[in-house]
């Protein structure tokens, strides 16, 4: 097999295995009504280029529909479980590591505490931190290509703001410079390893849950 050949096809694989890599059934919901899964645009920067793909992540997010001015309350992303591929073509998807997600405090409201709760097969513990009006889960993983698992559920505390206002909850990301989630897929052919990092954002981005404050 030539060194070109060897290019070109991992050019083609990488992306199915990447697509394939956070795929998961298309069920969400937000306000208690049936919504599609949060679609992602991303792009893998690899060594033959950027190559551009879509992968979906399904959410169950929830928050009350109304809450008082300064009132206390929570809205929760229940992230849905998923599965990695072992091979895909005759292609051997390794691992998945360093995987962020990332969700802005919503406007009209103030933060209070975030925490996590579950998860699976994630190799590590994930971690949780705020920066400003951005909370992020960390994986470090790794997790291994073939393996089912599950990301934790986040739960962020928040503080209503003046009577009137809507309080929106969505994921955070607008472009590939500016992505909400981020990871690195390790992709092996014989004696040919790749890895290539990932940014995506939601798109289209979709208010999750809408709170009144009344």
């Amino acid at each position: 097999m030539t060194t070109h050949c060897i290019k070109v096809w991992l050019r083609k694989s990488s992306l199915v295995a990447l697509t394939l890599a956070l795929a998961v059934p298309p069920t969400a919901a937000f306000g208690g009504t049936a919504a599609p899964a949060a679609s992602y645009a991303c792009r893998a920067d690899t060594k033959f280029g950027k190559q551009t793909f879509s992968l979906r992540q399904g959410v169950d997010a929830k928050a009350p529909a109304t809450v008082r001015p300064g009132a206390r309350f929570t809205v929760a992303f229940d992230l849905k479980p998923g599965s990695l591929p072992g091979e895909v073509k005759g292609f051997k998807l390794k691992e998945v590591r360093d995987l962020t997600l990332r969700v802005p405090v919503p406007a009209n409201t103030s933060f209070v505490s975030a925490r996590l709760a579950g998860g699976s097969g994630l190799g590590s513990t994930p971690t949780l931190e705020r920066s400003g009006s951005i909370v992020t889960i960390r994986v470090a993983g790794p997790i291994p290509g073939g393996s089912a698992y599950q990301l934790p559920t986040l739960s962020v505390r928040l503080k209503a703001g003046g009577r009137g206002r809507v309080v929106e909850t969505k994921l955070l990301g607008t472009s590939f410079d500016n992505p909400g989630l981020n990871l690195q897929a390790t992709i092996k052919w014989k004696f040919v390893t790749v890895k290539s990092p990932v940014a995506c954002y939601p798109d289209p981005n979709p208010a999750l849950t809408r709170t009144q404050i009344r």
